[in-house]
């Protein structure tokens, strides 16, 4: 909760600059054009920018801000507005008035605007998750794999929050960690539920997976194709031994981080052919792979959040 709160503020704090910053703008722009008279047109900007960016109740919040710091300045020097108000100060302060009120209904329907975008990728947003989680339920044909694309989804995205990625590009890793198993489908139990090791042409017909669950998910389009490249990828090896011979920053990031996530549940879950590994142990096995077969910078991502005891999945929650 603290994080939280604190994130919070920080968010608040840098809308507070920006604003104020944009108010310094506007202040510094008017004289440098007009330092004799006051140009309400540059007044307009820090509302319409709250408007854009931040919705309603902020650009409401900043027309009303704008509004009585150009108060403030006429009140302490008239000579400002004298190009606009030519005639009693009754007039001048009906103009400000009218230009106020103006604002505020303009501040009022832009962020109205903006809110009502929100709302509709809200709702998107909440319907592709949900065809997120229908999908996953045909992901395998075991429980294993199907527990095993959420664990993953959950790791994925502890890592890539660790990386400082920006939350569209967290939701995809996510995205792309649910589905990244669903060519399994294709898949013949034999080699699924396979105890022992795989035969070269077992081992080839597994890789193909990939491709597979790419086939299945092209059709789709919208914000799935976007995953479409991790998924792909999400087998690469960073030295360039994986499943393609894509190596280092070619490799998307978002896949690197599902390969970390992917080995980590992998090695500390129960499989035909061995017993799980503590997840101290499968910590070592991924810092000696790192800069062979994973990313150095997505590795330590992976150990930051191992620290934090963030690498851990509630069997409640599977």
């Amino acid at each position: 909760m603290g994080t939280i709160v604190r994130g919070r503020l920080t968010d608040v704090n840098k809308e507070l600059w920006l604003v104020l910053s944009l108010f310094f703008l506007a202040g510094v722009m008017n004289f440098l054009i007009a330092s004799h008279r006051m140009v309400l047109g540059f007044y307009v900007v820090p509302t319409l920018f709250s408007a854009y960016y931040y919705g309603r109740r902020h650009a409401v919040l900043t027309a009303f801000a704008s509004l009585f710091t150009v108060i403030l300045l006429v009140h302490f020097n008239p000579v400002l507005f004298s190009t606009v108000g030519t005639g009693s100060p009754e007039d001048k302060w009906y103009d400000i008035t009218i230009w106020g009120g103006v604002l505020v209904v303009t501040a009022y329907a832009m962020g109205t605007l903006y809110d009502h975008k929100q709302n509709h990728i809200r709702e998107l947003r909440e319907t592709y998750h949900g065809v997120l989680l229908i999908l996953r339920h045909f992901i395998s044909k075991d429980e294993y794999t199907q527990n095993h694309s959420y664990r993953v989804s959950i790791y994925a995205a502890k890592v890539a929050s660790y990386l400082g990625l920006k939350s569209e590009r967290i939701e995809d890793v996510r995205a792309a960690a649910l589905l990244h198993d669903i060519g399994k489908l294709d898949i013949s139990k034999e080699i699924l539920y396979k105890a022992a090791r795989l035969t070269q042409e077992e081992f080839e017909e597994m890789k193909r997976h990939v491709e597979k669950g790419v086939e299945m998910l092209e059709p789709v389009g919208g914000s799935l194709r976007r995953v479409l490249p991790i998924i792909l990828s999400h087998h690469d090896r960073f030295d360039g031994s994986g499943y393609h011979p894509t190596l280092g920053n070619d490799i998307p990031l978002e896949a690197r981080i599902i390969a970390v996530a992917d080995v980590y549940d992998s090695l500390t879950s129960d499989r035909p052919y061995r017993k799980a590994m503590s997840p101290f142990d499968a910590k070592e096995v991924i810092t000696k792979e790192s800069g062979t077969e994973f990313d150095p910078q997505v590795v330590d991502a992976f150990l930051a959040a191992f620290r934090k005891g963030e690498m851990e999945v509630s069997e409640v929650l599977v």
